[in-house]
Parts: C-alpha cells; structure tokens; sequence
C-alpha cells in the first residue's frame, strides 16, 4: 500500500498526520509505504518530512523545487509510488486515513477505484454553495461522468495508477482522470471533518481555477454553447431587421413612433452592448481552450524535483 499525500505549508498539522498514520497503516496488514510530496513550502515542512524519513524508511518525502499545485503533486506523488494499491489523502487531515481498512476491503472485493464522497462540509454556506453549483455542471456537461462531491480522497488499483500517470496534459483534474480510466469504481459516503490545523491552501481564487480545469478538460459544451449562442443571436438580428424593414415600407406606429421619425437609437445601442458582451464572453472562452492547446504543445515537465528521502532513481514526470 502507498499513501500519496502532497503539501504545502503544513507544518502546523504534520506531526498529527504522522501519528495517525502510523497508528492507522501499522494495524492494516499489508507492506505499506507514505510518500509525502512538499509543493514548494516555504515553511519548515521539508524539515519535518526528511526528520520522518529518517526516523522511519516507510515515510519517504519528495520535494519539489517550487511550487507548482495541489493536483500536480499529487500526480508527482503517484509517479513515484510503488504500491500494488494506492491511496491519496489530503495533508490537513480533512480525509481521515481511518477510512483507509474500509477501502482497502473494497478493493479485496474486487473494485479498482474506491472514491469517498462527502455527505456534509465544514465551509461556510458560500463554498458549500459554490461546490454543489460546481458538481452539477460538471456532472451535465462533462462527456465522462465524474461523481458529486468526490474529491481527490480515494484508493486506486495500480492498473489505475498506470493509466492515470500515463496521461500528459498539465492541467490536470485527477478525480476527472480518475474516472476517466474506468475500470470498477465503488463510492464510499463519509463526513468530512473540519481541517485538523493550520489555515486552508484553497483559496477561492484556486478552487475556481481548479473548477474551470474541471470543466474545460473533460467537456466542450462551453465551446458547442458559443455555437448555438451565435446561431441564436443571428435568428434574433435577423428577425429585428426583417421588423425594422417591414415597419419602414408599411409605415405602422409602433410604441408610438413610425420608422421615418428614426426611434430606436437606444434599443440599437443596447443591443450592440448586448451582443458585444456575448462575443466577449465567448471569446474568452476560447482562450480558455486555445491556453491550454498552448501550455500543453509546451511539452515541458509537469514538475521538477528538487531533492528526495528514501526513493531511488530520478524524476519521472
């Protein structure tokens, strides 16, 4: 068993973490192994991970030279991951490596992927608000069906694993990856607890950005909604001047004006504020998809090591 777990700037809860860890995985039977992947800290975290390490092999840490984001470490973590199964938790104790015998009988039962999903959330009613909005769009327009409120917390078979580290896009959605290797998947509901300390490294900026990787990386309706947006502002415009010419020739009062008095110089410049905004929108998101065409034809590495604890060889991303 490997139990990939990336951080960033975790000192306050890590010695928790290790504990519990040890407590946990000690009492599961199989070999296990931690693989503590440090984002670019600028703390004392990479301190403690090689202080782990050399107190116990089984706990070995990769630092990355910088820091490049949650799901990147993680991905970097199941890069350098041996295990027959794999799991991912989060550093702040918000998925309870407890949880991780009943995963494990899961998988012995023959399911590839056991994913949990949160029954309640500790946010406040904005990102409770904001989560739920998210699933839901993603769950209508995603072409690969990702489950609600599933995070990152999971546990995966390594032919699972594989293929997931295979794929090579940077901007990277594991729980949509995840899912998109197929395989037998089983959900597990549980509560998720508050963080056990320290403050939150998911800002809303981030969750926002995590969000729209969600969306742009496994689904084009935003580009198929830009489509049909554009067909039915044409039918609109079309249908407007068809009016403003039948209203010219037949010479009708209309909202008590006729054509030769020249009214609707306001209801025009809306209009054009109008579709204005909705070229602008749909513009932007085509430089969502055209940015990412760009970071990816790139080609460049997804992470760079900086140094490493109780794992042989060299990077592998």
């Amino acid at each position: 068993l490997s139990v990939v777990i990336p951080c960033f700037n975790e000192s306050a809860v890590l010695p928790l973490l290790h504990e519990r860890l040890r407590t946990v995985l000690s009492t599961l039977g199989p070999t296990w192994e931690v693989l503590l992947v440090d984002d670019g800290s600028t703390d004392d975290t990479w301190r403690q991970l090689a202080e782990f390490n050399r107190r116990d092999g089984r706990f070995k840490a990769v630092g990355l030279s910088r820091n490049f984001g949650h799901q990147t470490a993680v991905a970097a973590g199941l890069a350098h991951a041996q295990g027959d199964v794999v799991a991912v938790l989060d550093a702040d104790l918000q998925d309870p490596p407890e949880l991780l015998g009943e995963c494990l009988e899961c998988w012995r039962d023959g399911d590839d992927v056991v994913y949990l999903v949160r029954q309640k959330r500790k946010e406040g009613l904005l990102k409770r608000a904001l989560y739920s909005t998210f699933y839901r769009l993603l769950d209508h327009f995603s072409a690969v069906r990702v489950p609600r409120d599933s995070g990152d917390f999971s546990l995966m078979d390594r032919r699972v694993v594989d293929v997931v580290v295979s794929m090579p896009e940077r901007h990277l959605f594991l729980r949509g990856m995840r899912a998109w290797a197929g395989f037998r998947q089983h959900a597990l509901p549980y509560e998720r607890p508050a963080r056990a300390a320290g403050d939150t490294k998911y800002p809303l900026v981030k969750l926002v950005g995590l969000a729209a990787d969600g969306l742009f990386s496994f689904s084009i309706i935003p580009l198929r909604l830009a489509t049909w947006f554009g067909l039915l502002s044409v039918l609109a415009a079309s249908a407007w001047g068809l009016f403003v010419l039948v209203w010219r020739i037949l010479g009708f009062s209309f909202l008590g004006h006729t054509a030769s008095e020249l009214p609707g110089w306001t209801g025009g410049v809306l209009l054009a504020i109008l579709f204005g905004s909705i070229q602008l929108m749909f513009l932007g998101v085509l430089g969502e998809y055209v940015g990412r065409i760009y970071e990816e034809t790139k080609g460049r590495p997804r992470w760079v090591v900086r140094s490493l604890h109780g794992l042989p060889g060299a990077d592998r991303s």
